[in-house]
């Protein structure tokens, strides 16, 4: 917590307003910090674009899936880090393995998983071992590796990934370089910003040991962060209105007041500080809509960022649960997570094994992830992860994906439901401009679509929560 000084403005109360990723990031540093935090989300759950949704099995039972198949990799320190401090421990939440962009039938990259193989040769080495790649593409590809490099995984704003790309075998845009932009961009290559895929490869692959480890959630999102961190908050004190939405922010000489509905009840309350931990549009709508005094002075700068947080596109992404034989999927995944051969009439980029994630510990072995003594819950559950769905009607691309999986992995599915998030993530396009995380004094903003050097992950999320307070706090000239 920084100390109140000339330049910084001393804070007491705090509200967060928005209960995800972020918002709870920034609660907790509040809280840690001794000061008074409130939280209002308008759902009654927390973690906004990452949360946990019901999802009834044909036989009568009911789980948790989640509304997205979101993926963490090694290098996620500030969410690592964050877990532990509310008690939530990664090793037992998280399934480590090497990465790996394998294909049904074996092909594609994977790294190894001996320890001992320090960043960046693991990368090295696993494109050297590629299978299905023939020499001249894996020599190609450490070739380009080795220059972005040299040239400190830096490139001018203006360049996509496909322009960094160019002159690279066909095989290895599509097998390699089209679904890992995908999966850490959320935006096809032609359209997604080099730099910020420069520095994804820079901290993942080419960084610190174990930082492409893929890290994929043993348990529901819910149980992974924002369960644990309200908790954490609850009891330190934090007031947590969940399910009142806050309605408007009026500027007053003291701080901000923040306007909310609980149930039949208008209330408002005065804050030092408030920080937007909402989605990008309704940050935006708070701000463009917030009561100021009259001539006053920050008022074209609260314009300006409402104007960049609305005018971010955003990317659709589907999340498609299916239910198989589970001694089927365990011949058809050699491990939880793999890559599809996607098209017009392939949607499907990525493939889950629920229970190959779920109902094995750390390191791979057969165990139960939330309590080790329970009997083992198969259910036979698949997720099929689309990016860029916009516009695919839900039943065609529910038959898509059946199809998909009949021929690409050889699985008779039943196709269970669709979650469908229209603003998954913002496009993340070259020299997208991108909202500051300071709006005005007292007013801050944080989520994964900030000024920050990663596209829309939880990392970027989390990183971002715990610097708004900062932000919060800054004088404005």
């Amino acid at each position: 917590m920084p100390s109140a000084s000339s330049s910084m403005r001393p804070l007491r109360r705090v509200a967060i307003v928005g209960a995800g990723w972020a918002g709870l990031a920034a609660a907790v540093r509040a809280a840690q910090g001794g000061l008074a935090v409130s939280v209002f989300e308008a759902s009654r759950s927390g973690g906004g674009r990452a949360r946990a949704v019901p999802l009834p099995l044909p036989d009568g039972r009911e789980v948790m899936a989640d509304n997205g198949q979101h993926i963490l990799i090694g290098a996620y320190s500030e969410t690592l880090r964050l877990m532990r401090l509310v008690g939530a421990e990664p090793q037992r939440l998280l399934l480590r393995l090497p990465l790996a962009l394998a294909y049904p039938d074996g092909t594609g990259l994977a790294l190894p998983a001996a320890r001992w193989l320090p960043a960046p040769l693991d990368a090295a080495w696993g494109i050297a071992r590629a299978r299905g790649w023939p020499w001249r593409a894996r020599l190609a590809l450490l070739r380009r590796a080795l220059a972005w490099q040299r040239g400190g995984f830096a490139c001018g704003p203006q360049a996509s990934v496909a322009d960094l790309c160019r002159g690279l075998p066909g095989q290895l845009l599509r097998d390699f370089i089209e679904p890992l932009c995908v999966s850490a961009l959320n935006t096809a290559m032609h359209e997604a910003s080099g730099a910020v895929f420069l520095r994804v490869l820079r901290d993942a692959l080419f960084g610190v040991r174990g930082g492409s480890n893929l890290l994929l959630p043993r348990v529901p999102l819910g149980d992974l962060w924002p369960e644990p961190a309200l908790r954490w908050l609850q009891e330190r004190g934090a007031r947590l209105h969940m399910g009142q939405r806050v309605q408007g922010l009026q500027a007053e000489n003291a701080g901000w007041r923040v306007h909310w509905q609980a149930g039949d009840e208008a209330c408002s309350a005065l804050f030092d500080a408030v920080i937007l931990a909402t989605a990008a549009p309704h940050a935006a709508q708070l701000a463009g809509e917030a009561i100021t005094p009259p001539a006053w002075p920050h008022a074209p700068r609260l314009q300006a960022w409402r104007a960049c947080a609305a005018a971010l596109r955003h990317t659709a992404i589907t999340t498609v649960y299916a239910q198989a034989a589970p001694e089927a999927i365990a011949a058809a995944f050699a491990r939880p997570m793999l890559a599809l051969r996607s098209g017009p009439a392939a949607p499907a980029q990525f493939a889950f094994a629920l229970d190959a994630m779920r109902l094995r510990g750390a390191e791979g072995n057969a165990q139960q992830a939330a309590e080790p003594n329970a009997e083992p819950n198969i259910t036979g559950l698949l997720a099929f992860v689309i990016s860029n769905s916009a516009g695919q009607e839900r039943q065609a691309l529910c038959a898509a994906v059946a199809a998909q999986a009949q021929s690409q992995l050889g699985l008779a599915v039943n196709v269970l439901r669709s979650v469908s998030e229209k603003r998954a993530t913002f496009a993340c396009t070259p020299a997208l401009p991108r909202p500051a995380a300071a709006i005005a004094p007292g007013l801050a903003a944080c989520g994964d679509y900030v000024q920050g050097p990663y596209p829309a992950t939880l990392e970027g999320a989390m990183r971002s929560g715990w610097q708004a307070l900062d932000q919060a706090q800054a004088a404005f000239p």
